[in-house]
């Protein structure tokens, strides 16, 4: 081979090198920081609205029968739950969520779940190990009942009285 040729194909090699270890660091930074999340005003897509904060939640009786936790229902955590009085609950690993798993496959802003219109509802935060209901994938803000179940990484949840 020519010297040319030799030295294109080091320097494809390098070039190509390069591109891995870009995204490489690419993917340790979001699994470390988290993916920025999109309001409601940032992605028209997106019809759910944003509830309050949770400390001025309005407190109102539910019908008998109606989910009050959500409750890790298999895990390493199992038992652990979290109330669905503040119309929202976030699940992560970071300590801003309501429900901190500690669970390698979970990021630190995994998903939530959020009540409106007397409904649950479940969305990914765009996780790089995605959230399950009922084996399912999820990919769109999904509805979720008290006979459906959650999983994020290792931890399966549902919704409970």
């Amino acid at each position: 081979m020519s010297e040319i040729t030799l030295t294109i194909i080091k320097v494809l090699f390098l070039a190509l090198l390069w591109l891995f270890i870009l995204s490489a660091v690419s993917v340790i930074r979001s699994d470390l920081f988290g993916k920025p999340v999109a309001t409601a005003d940032q992605n028209p897509a997106q019809r759910l609205e944003n509830p309050p904060p949770p400390g001025k939640a309005k407190r109102s009786k539910r019908p008998k029968g109606q989910p009050r936790v959500l409750t890790i229902t298999g895990g390493t955590q199992s038992g652990e739950s979290a109330e669905l009085a503040g119309g929202m609950v976030m699940i992560g690993r970071g300590a801003d969520c309501q429900l901190i798993l500690e669970d390698d496959y979970v990021s630190t802003r995994h998903a939530r779940v959020l009540t409106s219109d007397g409904g649950y509802y479940i969305e990914d935060l765009g996780s790089t190990n995605g959230t399950y209901v009922n084996g399912q994938r999820i990919t769109s803000p999904t509805t979720i009942t008290m006979s459906d179940t959650v999983r994020i990484g290792k931890t399966v949840m549902r919704l409970e009285p």
